[in-house]
């Protein structure tokens, strides 16, 4: 998911929480929902509410930490890799106060099929998750806080959506919180026909499903409806999501061809072809300290 640099201690802290339940939602996704101690104090703003979720190693039971205060990223990159939580980025997709709960929907990647295993360490630890497994995720503690990205401007008359299966539950959680009436276009694509899932919403949402196709290796199929799309006139605010390179292209269709003010494109790199969140957090640390 999105590789950011290290989110501030507060108003985010860290909880316990373990798996309460699991649910498949389809051929790419399933849904764990998680419960633990303190998580009254878990505030979600809703929308594409990002957290960072860390996983323990494949020895351990649960994460283990040398640091849980102000300086817990700087003891975290010094730890031994192999002792070392897996750090990951994720987005509540939903939170329940009665009982104290919060649902995460994991992109599995091709990980649990037939083969050699596939996806990321998440993806391998959601398809083998039980209930009771223990993680650690650092959360924010009041519901405005940075790790929510879709902030429509004043002035907006319409809003645009797009992203792949990692984007889904962003997607979801920007469908439900939009107002009744707004005018929102979304395009989403997945792996398999069988992904698509209820997106329920007050707005006056078009959504349009698109399904990978493998014989046409690297194709763009977001890219390719937009370009054929026939889009609402007045202001547009766009919210971009997915794989990195798709999300360039998608902007740079809409900001050089279509005309958007590329302040109101609001775009994120959940993934990147070739690349793991290891390989992208070591290029955004070596980039900060070359500030």
């Amino acid at each position: 998911m999105t590789a950011t640099a290290a989110p501030a201690s507060a108003p985010f802290r860290f909880f316990d929480v373990r798996v309460a339940r699991i649910r498949r939602l389809g051929p790419s996704m399933v849904r764990i929902t998680f419960t633990g101690d303190r998580l009254d104090d878990l505030a979600s703003g809703g929308r594409d509410q990002r957290f960072k979720l860390f996983l323990p190693q494949p020895h351990q039971s649960a994460p283990v930490f040398e640091d849980l205060g102000e300086g817990w990223y700087t003891a975290w990159r010094a730890q031994d890799p192999a002792e070392r939580p897996v750090m990951r980025s994720y987005t509540i997709r939903e939170q329940r106060p009665d009982p104290a709960e919060f649902d995460v929907d994991f992109a599995l990647h091709g990980a649990g099929g037939p083969g050699p295993a596939g996806g990321g360490p998440a993806s391998r630890w959601a398809v083998r998750a039980r209930p009771g497994d223990r993680l650690t995720v650092l959360a924010p503690a009041v519901a405005d806080n940075g790790g929510v990205d879709f902030r429509p401007p004043p002035g907006t008359d319409w809003i645009l959506l797009t992203g792949d299966e990692t984007a889904l539950p962003a997607i979801a959680g920007i469908l439900a919180w939009l107002s009744p009436g707004t005018t929102t276009k979304v395009w989403i694509e997945t792996g398999h026909a069988a992904d698509r899932q209820p997106l329920p919403t007050f707005a006056d949402a078009e959504v349009h499903w698109l399904v990978r196709d493998p014989a046409a290796g690297r194709g763009e199929p977001v890219l390719d409806a937009l370009r054929a799309a026939d889009l609402p006139g007045g202001a547009p605010y766009a919210w971009i999501a997915g794989e990195a390179g798709t999300v360039k292209a998608v902007r740079r269709h809409l900001v050089g061809e279509r005309g958007f003010d590329r302040r109101a494109v609001k775009f994120t790199g959940y993934w990147r072809r070739g690349a793991t969140e290891e390989d992208l957090l070591a290029e955004l640390t070596a980039t900060a300290g070359g500030r």
